[in-house]
């Protein structure tokens, strides 16, 4: 879809989107309930891009003019798409340095709990369950139990959930994870405090895991294989 049509979706939506809040009414076809849906949607993608205040006289006023469609704009479209980019841009950097704050910060607080181990490379554990088995090496494949959050406790993924042991190479994870790995006995269940730099960094991880984002795992191990 080019970015004529994208712009002219996105518009369309936030005019259907603050004109829910605004107006109360019921669905009474089928266009009330997909303009009702359309807003929504929109309304999700809004928290989850960070976006927290607009003007919604400003946002109808772009509708009109879009579709009158006489060219008569505020702004020029190309200029539109810069400002929304650079707008974009700026959010991303604000919450990649807070990602990265509070992630120093949390990892300082936990340190200091009764039972957590800070390991050279700034890795943290503590024991959950004590095993008596032997201990994977970095050629070794294990078979494992996790589920993983961010600091704030939201899940991102979890075996634990989905009911269903993950087995994979020790080499093949995060560093942390490897790091950690080696550390266990077979029946160990650890609760693992990752930092940013022994997880993916910069990169994040799809859409669940932000850049810089510091990670936490309970994982048992079951097996080697």
């Amino acid at each position: 879809m080019d970015y004529k049509s994208q712009l002219q979706i996105l518009i369309f939506c936030l005019f259907m989107f603050f004109s829910s809040l605004v107006i109360a009414q019921d669905l009474t076809n089928k266009l009330d309930s997909v303009s009702y849906s359309l807003g929504l949607m929109l309304g999700n993608n809004i928290k989850k891009d960070g976006i927290k205040e607009v003007n919604q006289k400003l946002v109808a006023k772009a509708i009109e003019d879009v579709m009158q469609d006489d060219g008569d704009y505020k702004i020029t479209r190309q200029a539109a798409k810069i400002y929304y980019t650079n707008y974009m841009t700026a959010l991303k950097k604000e919450k990649t340095k807070l990602a990265r704050a509070d992630g120093e910060a949390y990892l300082l607080k936990n340190a200091t709990k009764k039972g957590v181990i800070t390991t050279a490379s700034g890795l943290q554990y503590e024991v959950m369950k004590k095993g008596v088995g032997p201990m994977p090496t970095a050629k070794d494949k294990v078979e494992v139990h996790y589920h993983g959050t961010l600091i704030d406790g939201t899940v991102f993924d979890s075996s634990v959930d989905r009911g269903k042991t993950i087995s994979f190479p020790v080499m093949g994870v995060i560093k942390g994870w490897q790091e950690a790995l080696q550390l266990m006995h077979v029946g160990d269940k650890l609760k693992l405090t990752i930092p940013q730099s022994l997880a993916y960094g910069k990169r994040g991880a799809g859409a669940n895991i932000p850049p810089y984002s510091t990670l936490v795992f309970e994982v048992e191990l079951f097996g080697i294989k």
